[in-house]
């Protein structure tokens, strides 16, 4: 099964980059259109979600952890940081609309705080 993986510094310019990357992988895995898009908003908004929220409480930031793998039938995509976890945020310079777009566009999603910390998302997608 076809897998990549990226760690990134939990800043808003790096969100580009991973976004990027796992398009690449998923064109280079044959995913086309209209899934492509769809797993590039999710990866996008998944990223932002823990750049934006997972570090609130912190000077410097911590990092988000991306894997994307496929295979005949499914395309998987875990994101993990190692933030404060989630929480309400009267301060937040988004919406609120990323986790339900998530979940509207995967066929599978769970959202669960580690032991250690943190945040994991993991969605699961039909090829």
């Amino acid at each position: 099964m076809p897998n990549a993986s990226w760690t990134i510094a939990a800043r808003a310019e790096n969100v580009a980059f991973v976004r990027q990357s796992a398009l690449d992988f998923l064109a280079g895995n044959g995913i086309v259109e209209p899934n492509l898009s769809d797993l590039q908003l999710a990866v996008s908004e998944a990223v932002t979600n823990a750049v934006l929220h997972a570090f609130r409480d912190r000077t410097e930031p911590g990092t988000v952890d991306v894997r994307v793998s496929v295979d005949a039938r499914h395309v998987e995509i875990f994101v993990r940081d190692d933030g404060t976890g989630m929480a309400p945020r009267q301060d937040s310079p988004g919406l609120g609309l990323g986790l339900p777009l998530i979940r509207r566009l995967a066929d599978q999603f769970d959202h669960r705080e580690p032991k250690g910390g943190g945040t994991e998302l993991r969605m699961r997608f039909s090829r």
